[in-house]
């Protein structure tokens, strides 16, 4: 079919795009600002519409020769009017998708008893879909409570909440009860409804296989991410308010974006009606499985961008693994995924790329990082102490690595000739740490860029982090620096890197 996106650079519709092409679909992206489509992976399959719903000349020019438009399109940024801007969107999505004859709309809303005092953002939610059914053009409805992926807002909140906090003072909503569902489960509802002709016109409620209180999903949550189970206090006195304030103070949501989701917590989201399993009926992903999936990568768009281009390690080899729905997207918020923390270096050596890259590739082990190796030698202690596997290992050869490989507490995670090394942390850490060279051509020489990276688990990850900072300052700089001129030596002398000790080892003292 030809199908019409609307809302393709948010959260469910950049997710939608690719699962529709995948079904052979042909897709239409409407976006207001189309430029943030550019950089998608799929921008080459699609058509892209300059819209916005609230301007019905740019829906009349987009809509006519779709047979389905999907209304992804909702106000969640705390301002005032957003219920009567959401009312006005739909009525044109309905007027335009009337008028060019579309033989279906579908719209993602939010669960909820319509008989009960519904928060404002999700009883504009549940108006949206009236609106939209309103018209001639038969709409299928899908009412979901929280969407557990990287990037959703819901998932971000929790995430961020039982992360840093391990004794939490929170409101009653704490003991409403909810039914989280996995993206994944949403995308594939979204894309086989259009595929079944019965599920036009009727209202869907989507949830996952688990019903649990806020309090049990924030303590699942600290199972899956391997913390220590939260101490969750309720109070009376945290009004909505505060509680978005609170919010946006722990967590990097903005406040305007907090309290909509805050005042939406006091309602309980539960699937009620079980007309999709009885018309689409599949497994759905549990809650806990949904929050691995969600975790599985490191979650930080800065470093998606950056890592995801070298793949991942899946195994014995380094292909990447294959793009899921919980993954990082070029669309997420600033403040989607995580956080992690870096300490990033440049380097400039007169050198050719692959003499820098030979000497990155002979770090560790007998040889050292081109710092005082008092300093690593007493992490290495440390980590001993507190039952890690310190720093003796060394590693099987001088020079030569290979995807696997042990170098000292570091386990090369990453090998591409003569452009990246990558090696992950085996020592004890509050959390997952990374160490990366990339080794570009610059002029006549090359360029070293020295990144350590680490995504902290709990309040002790941040900690952590926070303590070691100092020393980074004194450790990482000096390591990019030696690093360039042992490509330099290498360079000039004609002698491998393997027969020649850094500088300020024993061997080149005595010389």
């Amino acid at each position: 079919m030809r199908v019409l996106v609307t809302g393709a650079t948010g959260y469910i519709g950049g997710r939608l795009v690719p699962v529709l092409l995948e079904r052979d679909h042909e897709v239409v992206c409407a976006a207001r600002t189309t430029a943030k489509l550019d950089d998608r992976p799929w921008r080459g399959h699609v058509e892209v519409a300059r819209v916005d719903v609230l301007e019905p000349d740019t829906l009349a020019a987009a809509v006519p020769g779709a047979d389905v438009v999907y209304h992804l399109v909702h106000s969640m940024d705390g301002e005032p009017g957003f219920t009567e801007r959401d009312r006005r969107a739909a009525a044109n999505v309905r007027e335009a998708a009337a008028a060019a004859e579309v033989g279906r709309i579908v719209y993602l809303g939010g669960l909820g008893r319509a008989d009960d005092d519904l928060s404002d953002h999700l009883r504009s939610r549940q108006e949206v879909g009236r609106v939209l059914a309103a018209g001639p053009v038969p709409v299928t409805e899908l009412r979901a409570a929280i969407i557990i992926g990287s990037g959703s807002a819901s998932f971000e909140m929790l995430r961020h909440l039982v992360e840093v906090l391990p004794v939490m003072t929170t409101p009653r909503w704490v003991s409403t009860r909810c039914q989280p569902i996995a993206v994944r489960d949403v995308l594939k509802a979204l894309a086989d409804v259009i595929e079944t002709p019965v599920a036009a016109g009727k209202v869907y409620e989507l949830g996952g296989p688990d019903v649990l209180t806020y309090a049990e999903l924030m303590q699942t949550y600290a199972e899956v991410a391997g913390l220590r189970r939260r101490v969750i206090l309720p109070v009376p006195v945290l009004s909505p308010r505060l509680s978005s304030l609170w919010v946006g103070l722990v967590t990097p949501l903005p406040t305007g974006l907090a309290r909509p989701l805050i005042d939406s917590l006091v309602n309980e989201v539960v699937v009620r009606d079980e007309a999709f399993q009885r018309d689409l009926p599949r497994p759905m992903i549990s809650a806990a499985q949904a929050l691995r999936l969600a975790l599985k990568r490191i979650q930080d768009l800065d470093v998606a961008t950056t890592w995801a281009s070298a793949g991942w390690l899946t195994g014995p080899t380094t292909e990447p693994a294959p793009a899921s729905p919980e993954d990082p997207q070029p669309e997420d918020p600033t403040w989607a995924g995580g956080t992690v923390f870096a300490d990033e270096r440049e380097a400039f050596s007169q050198a050719a790329p692959e003499a820098l890259f030979a000497a990155v590739c002979a770090i560790g082990g007998r040889r050292g990082y081109h710092t005082p190796r008092w300093m690593w030698e007493l992490r290495g202690l440390v980590d001993k102490l507190v039952g890690g596997i310190g720093l003796r290992r060394g590693r099987r050869h001088p020079v030569s690595l290979g995807v696997g490989e042990v170098v000292d507490f570091w386990r090369v995670e990453a090998l591409e000739r003569p452009h990246l090394l990558r090696l992950k942390a085996e020592m004890k850490v509050p959390g997952e740490a990374w160490l990366e060279f990339r080794v570009e051509a610059e002029g006549s020489g090359s360029r070293l860029l020295q990144r350590a990276r680490f995504h902290p688990r709990g309040l002790w990850g941040r900690l952590y982090w926070g303590v070691l900072v100092p020393f980074h300052g004194l450790i990482f700089p000096r390591m990019a620096r030696e690093l360039a001129r042992e490509a330099e030596r290498i360079t000039g002398s004609g002698v491998t890197v393997a027969a020649r000790p850094p500088r300020g080892s024993q061997r080149h003292r005595r010389r």
